[in-house]
């Protein structure tokens, strides 16, 4: 295996162009170094409810399957790669941001390219940010991460002409005033693909029946329907298959202490499990002709 670890992402490759897959499997939440000189001010209990944590671990079979796996280093706490560039609160900013806006309505719940609360009532700086410290972000973080994340897809295409791109997440196991779902206890797993236009229907239902085999509560698009980087990449009229997971932590972790529990081990056997079927359908879609 070839590792690229730095200050932005982990990247895991197989070792030789013979033993890649067309898969690409990313995580761009696990992130917990922060930079110097934030201004963050929520406490950092707040702050690890923002973490998708171990969620990399739990994917890290992906290589010895052929497929790289991606990982941001930096929180998401800090810039959200599963955000749009312009997904701002413009409340937040001190000066006017020079190109349109488009927030989303996550970011207008506090959940945008930069947070504004780390929990419900929590917020995550005291004052503003300038214009410049959020494209320091943007420049120096966000955009590097995406243009590898990219660049491993394309890689894919070219070669395979098709792939098939998992986008890894963890959610709470209840819903807050933050979700769209307050209040309500989730499934196991969520399979999302924007409403089939991030990947074919068909391999949607695959994942989750996958998933359903191996005795996990699964939903499709409920609650959530996928984010910023599952819209950026998924095109199935081009090949381009991008879904979205997200796992229940309550399934892998103790989410007050942020620990393992019992359940990781199995849990991450089972992703195991599924990146190898995910390998065999993956072959089973490829035109011989085109890959090599």
């Amino acid at each position: 295996m070839i590792k690229s670890i730095n200050q932005v992402y982990a990247l895991i490759r197989p070792g030789t162009a013979e033993q890649h897959a067309p898969i690409v499997v990313d995580s761009p939440h696990s992130g917990t170094i922060y930079p110097f000189n934030t201004g963050i001010v929520a406490p950092s209990q707040a702050l690890k409810t923002t973490w998708d944590a171990f969620v990399d671990e739990l994917w890290e079979g992906a290589p010895a399957v052929g497929a790289p796996l991606l990982a941001a280093r930096f929180p998401r706490a800090y810039i959200d790669p599963n955000r749009s560039p312009a997904d701002i609160d413009d409340t937040l900013l001190d000066e006017p941001w020079p190109t349109p806006l488009a927030p989303s309505a996550a970011c207008k719940r506090g959940m945008g390219l930069i947070r504004l609360n780390a929990l419900p009532g929590v917020p995550m700086y005291e004052g503003k940010l300038s214009a410049r410290e959020i494209r320091h972000r943007l420049d120096q973080y966000y955009l590097p991460y995406h243009a590898v994340l990219k660049a491993q897809i394309d890689t894919a295409v070219e070669r395979f002409g098709k792939v098939w791109h998992i986008n890894c997440h963890s959610m709470k196991s209840v819903g807050n005033a933050m979700n769209v779902d307050n209040g309500a206890v989730r499934p196991d797993i969520v399979v999302s693909d924007r409403n089939g236009t991030s990947a074919s229907s068909e391999f949607t239902e695959w994942v989750a029946s996958s998933f359903d085999a191996k005795g996990y509560k699964v939903l499709i698009n409920m609650p959530y329907q996928g984010g910023h980087i599952v819209t950026e990449y998924g095109d199935p009229q081009r090949g381009r298959h991008s879904v979205q997971i997200e796992i229940k932590r309550g399934i892998y972790m103790d989410e007050t202490a942020f620990e393992k529990n019992d359940g990781f081990a199995d849990l991450q056997r089972d992703i195991s499990r599924f990146l190898g079927e995910l390998a065999a359908y993956a072959a089973g879609h490829v035109d011989s002709a085109t890959a090599g």
